[in-house]
């Protein structure tokens, strides 16, 4: 009886140490070279192939940054600036006295007061057309120095804005605000071409206007001496009565 139970153990000792054997093996992993190289090369293709994306995703974005620079607007502008300079100096020019820059009252002066001396006129016609054109003569100097004295006032101006249109373009982000910049330079550069035409055009006009009193008088001078000259009833004597008594 004590040999069978014996015999009994050793054989569940057996069975347990058969199914202990094969439950190890079964855990036991078998290492692939080639399978683990192909492996890492997948990971390493698929590893590359987002840094290439990465890439692409940053220069698109920089590109669409760039774009946004060119087409950023330049902060400043002095277009108010330069119009207030323009509209002073037209202003000025449109409020030229007596004889303004109007051809039909120019041709109008020049068929009245500056037409030269008739024999028909009085003497005082003669002495007030001379008056008139000496005002006329002052009248344009005095608007000439008006011209030139806002164009000197303007320079100041141009000179800050000159300044400010430099600064912005060199610290331009992008290609329109450098070119505004340009543009506004250009623009400030014609707006002085403006200054110096209406400085000449008043300085001009002054000098005309002396120009044809002095041509006028000169034939009103010949007109007035001929009638000194011109044989007529001589002196006649008078009594005159110097003190009412």
């Amino acid at each position: 009886m004590k040999r069978r139970r014996h015999l009994s153990a050793v054989g569940a000792l057996a069975i347990a140490a058969a199914c202990a054997v094969s439950s190890t093996s079964a855990q036991l992993i078998v290492f692939d070279p080639n399978n683990y190289a192909q492996s890492v090369l997948t990971a390493a293709r698929e590893l590359q192939q987002i840094n290439n994306q990465i890439t692409s995703l940053h220069n698109q974005a920089q590109m669409l940054i760039n774009q946004a620079r060119n087409l950023a607007s330049l902060p400043y502008s002095s277009l108010q600036q330069l119009d207030q300079s323009i509209q002073r100096t037209q202003a000025l020019l449109g409020q030229a006295q007596r004889i303004a820059y109007d051809i039909k009252q120019v041709d109008r002066a020049f068929s009245t007061t500056y037409a030269p001396a008739s024999t028909n006129e009085s003497d005082l016609a003669l002495i007030a057309n001379a008056q008139t054109r000496w005002q006329n003569s002052v009248a344009g100097l005095q608007d000439a120095l008006r011209v030139q004295a806002t164009v000197v006032g303007n320079l100041d101006t141009h000179r800050k804005e000159m300044s400010a249109l430099i600064s912005s373009s060199q610290s331009a982000t992008g290609a329109l605000q450098a070119s505004q910049a340009g543009n506004q330079l250009l623009g400030l550069q014609a707006q002085q071409l403006a200054d110096l035409t209406a400085a000449v055009v008043a300085q001009g006009r002054a000098q005309s206007l002396e120009t044809a009193q002095r041509t006028v008088a000169q034939d009103q001078g010949r007109e007035q001496l001929r009638r000194f000259l011109a044989p007529g009833r001589g002196y006649q004597p008078s009594s005159v009565r110097m003190f009412h008594q």
